[in-house]
């Protein structure tokens, strides 16, 4: 927290203070569809904007938000106030125009409409260590409450492919698969994973397993791709039934939800699921050794705190002791996008 000439300043604690000013401005245009509409139009005046939107707001607030999204580098503008024209910068126009494949604001309306309100309980987490959202006072199973809603389901199942597209086409790219036939993916959701492997590996044959409540919503977006043949539904409970018999089981963002014993009964079945020579694979925001890099791995961890109360993200010595413990030979670290990370053991 230092300028170049070595003296204090507040401008971090600042910055960090208010992030949740920045959060609720980008939450605010993806609940409002901003970047998808406003890609449709190509460009677009703050005056069509505010009609399209049909904000009421005086004109200086709606430059103001519209700005603001320009300094932080998601909208472009050409001229200033009444004369601007706005248009997506290029990131924008690939990841949060909600007309393409390669968008990812099915994370970002989850944080809004779900997690934007639970965190301001992390007081309360920090100090009891009890889950601070649909379930603080009831049904101890988040997933179980969250199936109860078809609209929150399909909101959280978009929500586990948008965070993890991009970082399921670089393993399904980098990992040698050259020596197995099949892939289970553990709690496949919208089956995103298997889709993604079965379209860069044509020799290979995919299963996405998950509840039977998901079952629908993944044959839907496993029928609208040319890979149906190769990708498959499995219906079942990770915790009470068995895997299916595969080659290579993934997980994405699973083992974080729960706590340490039941981290080790699920890669004890991904084990016993496996042949000689398989390999278990973990893609999650893998913590650096250090505990100071990968803060968003971090923040991750507090956020299985705000879900689930007990569940964790963990470095990758954490994961090579855990899948050593029952069985595994050994293990490596294949980095993917961002703070994401594949853990692989094979056994």
């Amino acid at each position: 927290m230092k300028h170049l000439n070595n003296q204090p300043s507040p401008t971090m604690i600042m910055q960090i203070g208010s992030g949740f000013w920045a959060s609720k401005i980008l939450l605010s245009a993806i609940h409002f569809q901003l970047f998808t509409r406003l890609e449709e139009k190509s460009k677009m005046s703050g005056y069509e904007i505010k009609a399209m939107l049909n904000f009421q707001c005086s004109d200086i607030h709606l430059f103001d938000f519209l700005d603001a999204l320009t300094g932080f580098g998601f909208l472009t503008r050409e001229g200033i106030l009444e004369s601007a024209l706005y248009s997506n910068s290029s990131d924008v126009a690939l990841f949060l125009d909600a007309n393409k494949p390669t968008y990812i604001g099915g994370l970002l309306e989850m944080l809004n409409n779900r997690l934007y309100a639970f965190w301001g309980n992390l007081e309360d987490g920090l100090l009891t260590g009890l889950p601070q959202n649909e379930i603080k006072s009831g049904n101890q199973n988040l997933f179980e409450e969250i199936y109860k809603s078809p609209e929150k389901l399909t909101e959280f199942i978009n929500a586990m492919g948008g965070i993890q597209y991009g970082n399921f086409n670089v393993f399904a790219q980098q990992f040698d698969f050259s020596s197995y036939a099949t892939l289970t993916d553990i709690g496949g959701s919208g089956a995103v994973l298997s889709v993604v492997v079965a379209k860069h590996q044509p020799h290979m044959t995919c299963t996405s397993f998950d509840l039977a409540a998901v079952g629908p919503i993944a044959k839907a977006k496993i029928a609208k791709t040319d890979v149906s043949e190769r990708v498959k539904i499995a219906n079942g409970d990770f915790f009470t039934d068995d895997f299916p018999k595969s080659d290579v089981i993934v997980m994405g963002n699973i083992l974080h939800d729960w706590d340490e014993s039941q981290k080790l009964l699920l890669i004890q079945k991904a084990y016993d699921a496996l042949p000689e020579g398989g390999a278990f694979v973990a893609i999650e925001n893998i913590i650096d050794e250090e505990r100071v890099k990968n803060v968003f791995g971090l923040m991750m961890s507090l956020n299985m705190l705000i879900e689930t109360g007990t569940g964790f993200d963990y470095t990758f010595s954490s994961f090579d002791k855990w899948t050593k413990s029952v069985g595994f030979k050994n293990t490596i670290i294949m980095p993917l996008t961002g703070p994401t990370s594949a853990a692989i053991a094979y056994k």
